[in-house]
């Protein structure tokens, strides 16, 4: 017997919802896989793999995540100019200084499939340093 995949008709795609999340005080990892799961649509009943069903994300207080001493020093983030010897490098603090929405950016990326649908479900995720944020008109739904 041959399983199919299920895929969700047009009358049966979940409504997307705005989900608010406060990032105050919470690991970058595991804060990270609660937003990529959002993101998937995981927490639906009607998930498919493949299928872009998950919610829109809004990320408030990205500058006040919690890190060890240690971790601020030694993780380091990379990017490349594209000419030889180009490579860059960033410390977490320095990270955190300077661009702390980067820092949840990357770590869902890291999360979330490396294709078309990944790239398309990033554009979902919106991240601020601080509390303030301009979606207040989508009625965002705090997640706990």
């Amino acid at each position: 017997m041959v399983q199919k995949t299920y895929y969700p008709k047009g009358s049966e795609m979940p409504e997307i919802d705005w989900l608010l999340v406060d990032a105050e005080g919470q690991s970058l990892g595991r804060l990270a896989t609660q937003i990529a799961a959002y993101l998937l649509g995981k927490h639906k009943p009607v998930f498919t793999p493949g299928v872009e069903l998950g919610d829109h994300v809004v990320v408030i207080n990205a500058s006040k995540l919690n890190f060890t001493e240690k971790r601020l020093v030694n993780k380091k983030y990379f990017h490349h100019s594209g000419y030889p010897g180009g490579i860059k490098e960033t410390s977490l603090a320095r990270m955190m200084e300077t661009h702390p929405e980067r820092v949840i950016e990357k770590a869902v990326w890291g999360m979330l499939p490396h294709n078309k649908l990944g790239r398309k479900l990033l554009t979902n995720l919106r991240v601020y340093a601080e509390a303030e944020h301009p979606h207040e008109a989508q009625n965002p739904k705090p997640v706990a």
